[in-house]
């Protein structure tokens, strides 16, 4: 309808005032829930052509509108705002329209190149932790919203599975662990990570005796036998030391056994998985041809750099002067592997926004490599996640282990719901699929519904709240809809049409109004990359529907067009929120 008034608009200020506007030029909007009106059109700009007052001009548009358009029923003016009101008969015959659409707000794939979103980037020296829960919970919810869009989606995965970090929890098992493996009670990134704050706990006190002994802070860090073990081991594992590559593959094993398990809880997939031992020797070779090209510099000890100065950074090492490499490297070496392999449109990395400055770095590196696909980089940066008692750290162990905080979440989940009776009637494996699906709601909807890029506090007892802004009182709402049809069957009722003479009520045009918002609320959220506006969406159109089913009966109501309708409404609805609430990785249970 938008697109309606815009068309209009343009031919009502050349008839009016004979000039040509572009469509550009032209700005419409939902009505303020304080004024009358379904959408608003701003005629400031106009003004300066129609050489009127703003009242005026929006006076003459209002009539030209209203006389050519026989869908507007009425408009009024505040100022320059022109608030347009359409025929309670438009917006039946729009749900009756959208009622025959299977993916209602969902656009059909396109024929162009895929975009590439890489989500989750592990580590394989310790077990995914809440931090990583936002991150994969934003790369698949993003990775839904693109393709509802329309575009063509790879989801992929960048295990970090080498490198001198990995070798700490090696050496750490080695020296510690006595050939422990992993059990049912302990999955194999918990034991990996166990050891990962072993290594780190007898650094630091290694560290403080080198400290007692004269040496300086820096000093000791770097000849503390464990690091210099640790170093040792990385050199071995690029040089292929058989021993070394036995133990590294053993340890990753057991992580991606664990992995495999948190993901599958949390409903998280991916399309391909690239790892940093397959990617890093291709990153070397850029590297390399980089010197030879004068794109980097090779210092006196070996190692090599990339001069930023010129683009207002510094300069960056990218080989370690025992040739051994860094993060940049592999990420060179992961992006022209991921180029060649899908030629995407756009190539997303979801990382936290304490990466910023990496991700600037990569892009000018390709670019001197003479990658002109660098541009098509786009790093979707992240705030930070906290709970109420602060930061985590992996290295202390602090961290909330995601499998932990999901099980946490499922217990309060059926606590609070056996209290409530939510569960009433179903069988022992429904009800713990069902607080399994509440649990996890409250997690994934808590988390989204903030802005990607802000910091945000987690906080779990608020999160399962069955009221107010949660994904439980969304769900619960879907689960109403469902009662509603179920009573409907019993009763025999069944939605016939939707009669374009029926008279709807103030609460009625509202939820539909909100169903209309649909596309635009997916079209705004893939091109701000927010699932946020999704997941804010669906709580409105849940309340909405929530005080319309309380002011008004819909199984009771005598007048059966008007209850027809109803039921028309109340699916739709249904719809929409099973619809969005899929775009947040969240299920809706039948029955709550």
């Amino acid at each position: 309808m938008e697109d309606l008034l815009i068309d209009y608009t343009i031919k009502a200020i050349e008839s009016l005032y004979g000039q040509v506007v572009l469509k550009s030029a032209i700005a419409t909007q939902k009505t303020r829930k304080e004024f009358e009106g379904d959408f608003t059109l701003v005629v400031f700009p106009f003004t300066k052509i129609s050489r009127k007052s703003p009242e005026q001009t929006a006076e003459d548009i209002g009539n030209y509108l209203k006389n050519n358009i026989n869908q507007i029923n009425s408009f009024n003016i505040v100022k320059g705002f022109l608030n347009i009101s359409f025929k309670n008969t438009y917006w039946v015959d729009f749900l009756k329209r959208i009622s025959t659409k299977e993916n209602y707000g969902c656009l059909k794939s396109n024929l162009s190149a895929p975009i590439v979103i890489e989500y989750s980037s592990p580590n394989t020296n310790k077990p995914l932790h809440l931090g990583h829960i936002r991150n994969n919970l934003l790369g698949w919810s993003i990775a839904e919203i693109l393709k509802a869009n329309g575009n063509k989606v790879v989801k992929v995965n960048l295990v970090n599975d080498r490198g001198i970090h990995i070798c700490k929890s090696m050496l750490a098992w080695q020296l510690l662990g006595n050939g422990e493996e992993p059990t049912e009670k302990l999955k194999g990134d918990k034991l990996v990570g166990k050891y990962y704050v072993a290594f780190d706990k007898a650094y630091k006190e290694e560290i403080k005796t080198l400290i007692e002994n004269g040496l300086t802070e820096e000093e000791a860090t770097k000849k503390s036998p464990l690091i210099l073990k640790a170093q040792e081991m990385l050199q071995k594992w690029e040089a292929g030391d058989a021993d070394t590559i036995a133990l590294w593959k053993k340890m990753n094993s057991w992580v991606y056994a664990g992995f495999d398990i948190t993901y599958k809880t949390l409903g998280i997939n991916f399309d391909n998985t690239y790892y940093e031992s397959e990617t890093y020797l291709l990153g070397k070779k850029l590297v390399t041809e980089g010197v030879k090209n004068k794109a980097f510099d090779t210092k006196e000890d070996g190692s090599v750099w990339v001069n930023l100065t010129n683009d207002g950074l510094d300069e960056k090492l990218l080989l370690r002067s025992d040739g051994t490499s860094v993060y940049m490297t592999q990420d060179i070496g992961t992006a022209q592997l991921r180029y060649d392999d899908y030629k995407p449109e756009k190539l997303i990395y979801v990382v936290g926004n304490e990466q910023n400055y990496h991700f600037e770095v990569l892009k000018l590196v390709l670019k001197k490599l003479g990658k002109e696909w660098a541009k098509n980089i786009f790093h979707l940066s992240y705030g930070m996640v906290e709970l109420p008692e602060g930061k985590m750290k992996s290295r202390e162990g602090t961290v909330v282990d995601a499998d932990d905080l999901m099980d946490e979440m499922i217990r309060t989940a059926k606590e609070k719901g056996n209290e409530l009776g939510k569960a009433e009637g179903l069988t022992t494996e429904e009800s713990e699929l069902l607080f399994k699906q509440i649990g996890l709601a409250a997690l994934k909807y808590f988390i989204l519904k903030v802005d990607p890029k802000k910091n945000m506090m987690f906080n779990p007892e608020e999160s399962i709240d069955f009221n107010g802004n949660t994904g439980p009182f969304i769900q619960y709402t879907y689960a109403r809809i469902q009662s509603i049809f179920r009573k409907a069957k019993e009763n025999h009722i069944v939605i016939n049409n939707y009669p374009l003479e029926t008279s709807i009520n103030s609460k009625e045009k509202e939820l539909i109004k909100l169903l209309y918002e649909y596309p635009k609320t997916i079209k705004e959220a893939c091109d701000t990359f927010s699932p946020a506006l999704v997941a804010n969406y669906i709580y409105e159109l849940a309340k909405e529907f929530n005080q319309f089913y309380h002011d008004y009966p819909i199984i009771k109501e005598e007048d059966k067009n008007i209850c027809s309708f109803r039921l028309a409404l109340s699916e739709k609805t249904g719809k929409v929120i099973k619809s969005a609430m899929h775009l947040l990785g969240i299920d809706v249970p039948e029955q709550m």
